[in-house]
């Protein structure tokens, strides 16, 4: 079960949102493990921010819930660096009914590829 901290669907959060989050997920001793950041509109640029956070050692984060939050495969090469860190503790990545193109999704391979990429879903 998700924490209310955790489940941030459709709360009309932006990129600019982004650098906030990015900071909480490099908190040390976070207790944050799960993200649902669906229905929201982050864009690439949120994205990327994220992913600065996703990659800290002091980052927890198993699962991340990025469904319908406006992404193309703009994306793509900074999530397929989180993937390829050795700090990256996903495990699930959700991604559906965004628009990521196959060239998005070339990207998103050479991360599940990488040796240290320890995701078990990819949705």
């Amino acid at each position: 079960r998700l924490s209310p901290l955790s489940r941030l669907a459709g709360y009309y959060l932006t990129y600019e949102s982004c650098e906030t989050l990015t900071s909480v997920l490099q908190t040390p001793n976070s207790p944050l493990r799960e993200l649902d950041l669906r229905y929201n509109d982050l864009g690439d640029r949120g994205v990327e921010l994220l992913c600065v956070g996703l990659t800290s050692p002091l980052c927890n984060i198993q699962t991340l819930v990025l469904g319908q939050c406006g992404l193309t495969e703009g994306c793509c090469s900074h999530l397929a660096s989180v993937l390829s860190s050795p700090n990256s503790q996903l495990k699930q990545l959700e991604l559906r009914d965004n628009d990521q193109q196959d060239s998005g999704v070339t990207l998103l391979s050479a991360g599940l590829k990488d040796p240290d990429c320890k995701l078990h879903t990819l949705g």
